[in-house]
């Protein structure tokens, strides 16, 4: 792979658009997706903590900040280091930062409400109407069926940007295929990922549905991407910024969920500094004025510092395997600090994942979206009865899509139908997912 494509600045299905010397293309890529419903529906959607009650925990759009902000300082060391290599021309630092930081802010726009368990609850119930396999439902192919039973939020965000948010059906944000291709984890659709052609991290999952694959395509080839060998339908390795990107989101959430644990009580002070002293060091600083919660936050900031230090010398030493889309594994997993990380993993899913409030709340957000998919599937239902024709749905069908204002304009049929039932629960934040399952059920 080479530095000239690889930070490619053409508009994402928009080729003629000519850059404002004054605004770079990448300012131009972050500011659109800041300023994105998508996005700012992020700040009521879970990060950890469902529903939670303690506003000092994060939830998305404060960890996509958090991220984006990670990231920019993870591109720029690690574009001055390819400056200082001569594989990008100087002055091109910042642009890898500004990629790498669009790239970031956008790593979760596709998230459904309750996190990953919203992921879960919503492939749970895909999986169970296509086993009962009737009506809209026997209509999708088998080898379709992956894209909604293992609903995938990386893939609803690349749908978001490439195709909903802003210009619908003509690129979506048409952001630059520099900023697409570092977005995109996992280069493969669902086809793809399940025939495992090779074991690679980026097939772990999906990264852009069927509806999506052309306009990847498209960032790939201009782009220049390696192509992956084997299986049924194209993929291809890595851009080498993705590893950055993955890089801010694994330290970002890695270490802001033990300083959470503190906060909510899940985590005592002196376990909360036993885990992050051995990232960030023993300082020579007198800390003994600070408070506990000040000592915890202080601790979490060298973290944060030293990680991405840790991060960016990893992609130094991996350069030749990553450029060359051999490298299979992650910044943080290559880094020096591989056993601290992994054992805040282990912690995690030992005792902060597993909390009971936690977990009843995610038996509750299960539940909820449901009710919510029940509460709308009739709809779809009688669209595909109907030919996709939405006037010949009944009055209290049409009152519906009206009072949940429910976009229907590209229902034509059973997978792009689907997709906009996922579109529109996906999009949904925790709370107003409570107030439509209360609806759609009666108890309003």
């Amino acid at each position: 792979m080479d530095w000239q494509s690889l930070l490619n600045q053409e508009r994402s299905q928009r080729p003629k658009y000519v850059e404002q010397t004054h605004r770079p293309l990448y300012v131009q890529d972050l500011d659109r997706i800041a300023f994105s419903a998508p996005f700012r529906r992020l700040a009521h959607k879970t990060q950890v903590h469902p529903l939670y009650e303690n506003d000092h925990l994060h939830h998305r759009l404060i960890h996509s900040i958090e991220t984006a902000s990670v990231g920019r300082s993870l591109g720029i060391e690690v574009g001055h280091w390819l400056e200082e290599q001569s594989r990008i021309e100087s002055g091109k630092a910042l642009l890898v930062g500004g990629i790498v930081q669009a790239a970031c802010l956008a790593h979760d726009i596709g998230n459904p409400p309750f996190g990953h368990s919203g992921e879960a609850a919503i492939g749970a119930w895909f999986s169970g109407k296509f086993t009962e396999n009737l009506g809209i439902f026997s209509e999708i192919p088998k080898d379709d069926r992956e894209e909604f039973e293992a609903f995938e939020g990386n893939a609803q965000g690349f749908r978001i940007l490439t195709r909903l948010e802003m210009y619908r059906n003509a690129g979506g944000m048409q952001l630059s295929n520099a900023v697409l291709g570092a977005y995109t984890k996992y280069p493969s659709g669902a086809v793809a990922k399940d025939a495992k052609p090779e074991s690679y991290c980026g097939l772990k999952k999906f990264g852009y549905f069927r509806s999506e694959e052309v306009y990847f395509e498209d960032v790939a080839q201009k782009c220049n991407l390696l192509s992956g060998i084997g299986g049924p339908r194209k993929w291809w390795k890595r851009h080498p910024l993705a590893f950055l990107v993955e890089a801010a989101d694994d330290i970002t959430y890695g270490i802001i969920d033990i300083e959470d644990a503190y906060c909510s009580g899940l985590l005592s002070y002196k376990k909360t500094c036993k885990i992050l002293e051995p990232i960030c060091g023993v300082s020579n600083n007198d800390t003994s004025h600070l408070t506990e919660a000040e000592h915890v936050s202080y601790l979490r900031a060298r973290s944060i510092g030293a990680a991405i230090s840790f991060c960016v010398e990893a992609f130094k030493n991996h350069y030749a395997e990553i450029m060359s889309g051999k490298f299979n594994d992650s910044l943080i997993a290559s880094s020096d600090k591989a056993d601290a990380f992994h054992e805040i993993e282990v912690l995690s899913r030992g005792k902060i994942y597993p909390s009971d409030r936690k977990m009843e709340l995610e038996v509750y957000g299960r539940n909820l979206l449901h009710n919510t998919l029940n509460g709308l599937i009739p709809i779809f239902q009688a669209l595909h009865a109907n030919n996709w024709d939405s006037s010949k749905l009944s009055s209290y069908e049409k009152q519906v899509t009206q009072v949940l204002n429910i976009d229907l304009r590209d229902a034509r049929d059973a997978s792009s139908a689907l997709h906009i039932l996922c579109d529109y629960v996906s999009g949904m934040t925790d709370r107003y997912t409570v107030k439509t399952s209360n609806l759609l059920g009666g108890t309003a």
